[in-house]
């Protein structure tokens, strides 16, 4: 459920979200909105496991006591942000590696899905922040079934769309469909 603090009126945000650098925030636009389009309370922040370790850890620390439920982390080339914050907390941490560099994402990759044993990080693809939003649902979803039938009505107008393509394609031809004209 989300709680409401009475004296402010302001919705305790579930999943938090945190980007090394604010060049990553572009990656994770279209899973913010997603999050905004389902009412999901969330807060982002900016803080680097370089540059802030102190104030990544003290976020990490105090994310559950704070009501977040979840975490997504954000970085890019070493990407050693997410496994920073899962180090200091319980809490399932999702690592959206960014493309940036000359490897153009996969070092960070390759950073995050090789978490050492024992602090695993969840990871989705490079500048997929669209896709941690909806596992970060599913995380919600399993303790609260608001979240997961918002999920599953996302999940439902998805297949919608595709069937209304598919027939669609059927009913056009290939060649029409593809060029968008009518036979």
């Amino acid at each position: 459920m989300v709680m409401m603090d009475q004296k402010t009126a302001k919705v305790e945000p579930l999943v938090g979200v945190v980007i090394g650098s604010d060049t990553d925030l572009p990656a994770l636009v279209s899973g913010l909105e997603l999050l905004e389009e389902w009412g999901v309370p969330f807060e982002v922040k900016i803080l680097s496991a370089h540059r802030t370790p102190k104030e990544a850890a003290e976020f990490a620390q105090t994310a559950a006591d704070r009501g977040l439920k979840v975490i997504i982390a954000a970085a890019g080339m070493a990407a050693h942000l997410p496994g920073v914050l899962a180090a200091h907390t319980h809490l399932p941490v999702i690592g959206v590696p960014i493309a940036s560099g000359e490897l153009r994402g996969t070092d960070a990759l390759y950073s995050i899905v090789q978490m050492p044993p024992g602090i695993p990080v969840a990871c989705v693809g490079i500048n997929a922040g669209r896709n941690a939003a909806i596992l970060a649902m599913q995380i919600l979803g399993l303790t609260d079934p608001v979240w997961q039938d918002k999920l599953d009505m996302y999940r439902k107008k998805q297949a919608e769309a595709v069937l209304a393509k598919s027939a669609k394609l059927e009913e056009l031809g290939f060649r029409a469909y593809l060029s968008g004209k009518q036979p």
